[in-house]
């Protein structure tokens, strides 16, 4: 499966049931990886998501799949962005899954805070 697969005619259709999110990072590929093995962990455990993780040598695709929606992460070096299409009933809650996704993205995104060593 790839992009395309989700695609109209090899592009992405904008519908009001489509989602678009980037995040750009200065992570490097390996860290961005790491967080993206991470989100996709978390879409299958707490959404019931089907992901397919393809690993690239300049970017990595996560693609996920369950009733009603699928679509792809692309994580590249400086860059994650999801594209994702929302069947027809699952499209009434776009703003929900939108805002859900851009919390758990940006959470695991956020930088972790420093342990501080006590003497």
């Amino acid at each position: 499966m790839s992009a395309a697969d989700f695609s109209n005619n090899g592009h992405w259709s904008n519908t009001l049931a489509d989602l678009h999110i980037v995040r750009e990072h200065t992570l490097g590929l390996p860290k961005a990886r790491k967080i993206a093995f991470q989100w996709a962990e978390q879409a299958e455990t707490e959404f019931g998501m089907e992901c397919i993780y393809e690993e690239g040598d300049g970017a990595d695709e996560v693609v996920f799949s369950r009733a009603g929606i699928k679509g792809t992460l692309h994580v590249s070096a400086t860059q994650f962005e999801l594209r994702a299409h929302l069947g027809f009933l699952v499209g009434a809650f776009k703003a929900t899954i939108e805002a859900e996704i851009v919390k758990n993205l940006d959470t695991l995104l956020a930088p972790k805070p420093k342990r501080v060593k006590k003497s």
